[in-house]
């Protein structure tokens, strides 16, 4: 159906008091250079709570003032990027908006879909510049009263963990919560920035072409199914992170079989949060870019290789990545790591034998107990799925399932949706209702 969302209003938010002088200058970390300027975002779908159910304006007026509060907090997000290595945080603010849906939330729950879910954010959120602010809300109001907050963060500054930290304390601010956990803002001091490293990031060539996005959902009875089958010696306790990568990739790698009679070679990219994965650990709540990747290969005839290979191969990545480079994530050590991969994986990107997939997982961050007095969200999704070979996984609203977004060109997607394994484990886009 056709949905139609309405910008009735648009205010700056500024922080409730002024960043002091001496913190006007935030340094990016190391791997914050390599982030692209664009938006890390979410939708959060509220429904209109029976309990005493605030009026939209009030609702507003909440967002906006624990807003401004939070912005304090996490002051380098009320701020501009000043160049390659810095943010000037000028207290310029985020940008809010307020609409209007003309439909009901049901509407969107019911078969939910990525083009749909865009409506809920501004337009200009696709593709951040580097004169805009930093982060960027629209609060949509919909006919039966539920409503949808969509959050953007600048890329260059948030992974998934901080724009989650960011959302939490607002969350407690609109509540006068003392559950709240402030930023950490150490992460420059362990990983400095370089001037003279200025690279395009490898995923500027994830290419935005004709693509197609779906959506699975994979329930608790399924995933102990799944990971039961990718058991094995060398992997005795698949995650379900593991169990269901490992089964995506493989649906997706067979696509080529189809296509050209044999299997292409093929990599998945998986990033992961390295906070507690180095040594010494950084704090979880340390904010900034604190994310790196691991790779997993397979040679031709991966259509033919069983589930327990490919969940074994990620768990061999990922022990890599802390045998190998836990200790190296500081000082010029981890330019040198930094760099070195960077240009393995922009060459990855170049070579045309190798079938390439990119997997990022939101599991495991709380994002459905977020709540700013009106209840918690009924269903919690990304929006800038546009990029090809990309996977996104993130927990369902009982916390036991994985929603998938899949992310393929047009041609490989129509083979991709008729695979026999994956619709055995994953239903296609039931109602998030």
């Amino acid at each position: 159906m056709e949905i139609k969302v309405e910008i009735i209003k648009r205010e700056t938010i500024k922080p409730l008091t002024p960043t002091p002088h001496h913190l006007r200058c935030f340094n990016l970390c190391l791997i914050d250079q390599l982030q692209p300027e664009y938006y890390t975002s979410l939708v959060l779908f509220y429904s209109n709570s029976t309990n005493s159910p605030l009026p939209h304006a009030e609702r507003s007026q909440r967002l906006k003032a624990s807003l401004s509060e939070t912005l304090t907090l996490f002051y380098p997000l009320a701020g501009k990027i000043k160049d390659d290595v810095s943010i000037d945080c000028n207290d310029d603010g985020a940008d809010f908006f307020e609409a209007r849906a003309y439909c009901c939330l049901s509407d969107i729950l019911e078969q939910p879909e990525q083009t749909m879910v865009r409506r809920f954010l501004p337009t200009e959120i696709q593709f951040q510049q580097r004169t805009g602010n930093l982060v960027v809300v629209q609060a949509t109001l919909f006919k039966c009263g539920g409503m949808a907050l969509g959050i953007g963060i600048s890329h260059r500054l948030a992974d998934a963990s901080t724009t989650s930290m960011f959302i939490h304390n607002w969350a407690c601010a609109a509540l006068g919560s003392s559950e709240a956990v402030p930023p950490e803002f150490g992460a420059a001091s362990r990983l400095p920035p370089r001037r003279e490293f200025t690279p395009a990031s490898p995923a500027t060539h994830l290419v935005v072409e004709k693509s197609a996005t779906r959506r699975y959902v994979f329930d608790a009875s399924k995933i102990d199914a799944l990971r039961a089958k990718a058991t094995s010696a060398s992997i005795e306790k698949p995650t379900r992170v593991e169990a269901v990568s490992a089964l995506i990739w493989r649906c997706a790698t067979s696509v080529s079989k189809s296509k050209y009679g044999s299997p292409w070679p093929s990599k998945l990219i998986q990033m992961i949060n390295i906070r507690k994965r180095l040594q010494p650990p950084l704090p979880e709540n340390c904010f900034g870019n604190l994310v790196w990747c691991f790779e997993a290969q397979t040679g031709g005839g991966c259509s033919d290789i069983e589930l327990h290979i490919l969940a074994g191969e990620l768990r061999k990545g990922i022990e890599g990545f802390t045998k190998n480079y836990a200790t190296k994530f500081q000082g010029d050590e981890a330019f040198s790591v930094v760099f070195k991969s960077y240009k393995e994986i922009d060459s990855l990107f170049a070579t045309e034998i190798m079938r390439f997939f990119c997997c990022s997982s939101w599991c495991k961050f709380p994002v459905y107990e977020i709540d700013f007095g009106w209840g918690k969200p009924r269903w919690v999704t990304i929006t800038n799925m546009e990029s090809k070979n990309v996977i996104v996984l993130m927990d369902t609203r009982d916390g036991s399932g994985i929603e998938a977004w899949v992310c393929l060109s047009e041609e490989d997607m129509a083979l991709f949706e008729r695979d026999n394994e994956l619709l055995e484990f994953a239903s296609f886009n039931p109602s998030a209702c």
